[in-house]
């Protein structure tokens, strides 16, 4: 018995149609001249505190991860939210995080996570999603000065710490 054969429809070509992207704005954020300056951890965990952890695209409950957008002054310029996680992963691509600054035509960025359990101590992923970024960041020519991870706070409301990958020595000299 002869098998009947099925005609296969020849295949369409796969049409791309071209997108235009834009930077827009979506609040403006009021900060003193002084916090304007972002060249230190300290500076970047109050901004966190002032700017993004009032945000209402802010989650404390998984972990968010941030990039602080710099001009070559290393004053900050804005910030973006690149990825929501869950509540002790988050998945991270170089790609994502240097889109925006090259769109804002960044000098150079800060990169700011959380981690919902109040620990800022950085995990191996941390170390390793940090050490990526700095390869791209050298390819590309953008800075990456410091990734600073956040602790929560307490329910006192008392900042609960962040930890600086640049000061525990993971960035190269």
């Amino acid at each position: 018995m002869i098998q009947p054969t099925l005609l296969q429809a020849p295949r369409k070509p796969r049409v791309i149609n071209p997108k235009e992207y834009r930077l827009q704005v979506l609040r403006e954020v009021v900060m003193p001249s002084e916090q304007q300056l972002c060249d230190t951890p300290a500076l970047a965990a109050n901004y966190w505190r002032t700017a993004i952890a009032t945000s209402p695209m802010f989650n404390g409950e998984v972990e968010s991860f941030w990039v602080l957008i710099m001009n070559t002054r290393r004053r900050i310029i804005g910030h973006h939210l690149v990825a929501t996680g869950t509540l002790d992963t988050i998945l991270v691509h170089p790609r994502e995080v240097f889109r925006v600054a090259i769109v804002a035509n960044a000098a150079a960025l800060i990169v700011m996570h959380n981690h919902p359990s109040g620990d800022p101590t950085p995990s191996e992923a941390d170390i390793k999603v940090t050490r990526d970024l700095i390869r791209a960041g050298t390819l590309i020519k953008i800075d990456l000065i410091d990734h600073v991870v956040m602790g929560i706070p307490d329910c006192a409301g008392n900042a609960s710490g962040y930890a600086s990958l640049r000061e525990l020595g993971y960035f190269y000299s």
